[in-house]
């Protein structure tokens, strides 16, 4: 009996070693598949409506290429507050969790990342001039790890819109923020348009999104119309700006359409969700091997015409109905 019952124990340690090994072939099988998720970086600088539109395009993107969130990529969604200090750590922290790839929305985001890796791949979006924000040699050859869209805007056309809304406007004021480079590059644009056009461009700044209020309210009885660009601190405090026009009867051109689906009376832009799932396309691409410094920045094709009629009735303007025929969103 002693021997049979010795041989019961063996054959019971057996089994526990074989469980063992099984068990531990598992942890190694989960091991595995969690290294075969692509981790993706999202930083943006402040959240307003056209960044995280384009964030949902480029996630929508990538889901429809296969790549779905829980099964095989994984994305560390980060916002910097409208802080620059805030958008270097979150790209530091990037680095240090070793992703796959980033995807940097505006300017001072992109510029944050393009500081803290030179390997990783960064794909950028909503970033109006990457040339002049130091993040490429050229759109065309960006000869970095930094490739992506652009979201510079049809400024002069979005300027001549003033004219067909308010024919005897003279003086335009725009309200953006000097610290951002995107802006300035803008602002530029937008007063070699006005001279063109025939209008004075009348320029306040605001450093934060508290001193929007007040930057739109130094420009009540000095212009005709006020224009907001993309710049994320005057767009993330887009309503400041519309009460000061709705109350004092100021037309608000907006630099993009989420801003007129806010409240802002019209623009000819890019639509932010689609210009997200263009950079989500070329994401793909480098996930599959695609070099980034030899992709060329690409920008979105085809604008359209947006226009909001209950802000046109709140702002006292009356719509040319040659526009609104011509218009490809309207928001009532």
């Amino acid at each position: 009996m002693l021997k049979g019952s010795t041989v019961r124990t063996a054959g019971f340690l057996l089994l526990i070693a074989l469980m063992a090994v099984a068990g531990f072939g598992c942890g190694g099988q989960n091991q595995e598949a969690s290294k075969e998720q692509v981790k993706i970086g999202i930083t943006q600088i402040v959240e307003h409506a056209a960044l995280d539109a384009a964030r949902q395009g480029f996630i929508d993107a990538l889901k429809e290429e296969g790549y779905e969130e829980g099964k095989n990529v994984v994305y560390y969604i980060e916002n910097a507050q409208n802080d620059k200090s805030n958008a270097m750590t979150i790209a530091q922290k990037f680095v240090n969790d070793k992703v796959d790839l980033i995807l940097a929305i505006s300017t001072p985001s992109a510029q944050a990342c393009a500081q803290a890796t030179k390997d990783i791949p960064i794909l950028i979006t909503a970033v109006t001039d990457p040339v002049a924000a130091g993040l490429v040699k050229s759109m065309d050859n960006p000869g970095t790890n930094v490739t992506g869209t652009t979201d510079m805007n049809p400024i002069y056309e979005q300027l001549e819109l003033i004219k067909k809304f308010v024919p005897d406007a003279e003086k335009i004021g725009v309200i953006y923020n000097a610290g951002e480079v995107n802006s300035e590059v803008q602002v530029k644009i937008a007063e070699e348009a006005a001279d063109k056009l025939g209008l004075e461009l009348v320029k306040v700044t605001a450093a934060t999104t508290a001193e929007v209020s007040q930057a739109a309210e130094s420009l009540v009885g000095r212009v005709d119309a006020i224009y907001v660009p993309t710049d994320n601190t005057v767009v993330a405090a887009l309503d400041s700006v519309l009460k000061v026009g709705e109350k004092n009867k100021i037309p608000v051109i907006a630099g993009e359409g989420d801003s007129v689906k806010n409240g802002a009376l019209a623009t000819y832009g890019i639509d932010y969700y689609e210009l997200g799932r263009q950079t989500g396309k070329m994401a793909v691409k480098i996930l599959k091997g695609e070099d980034p410094s030899t992709m060329p920045v690409e920008k979105q094709k085809d604008l359209k015409l947006y226009i909001n009629k209950k802000a046109a009735e709140a702002m006292g303007v009356k719509i040319p109905s040659d526009l609104l025929e011509q218009a490809d969103e309207v928001y009532e």
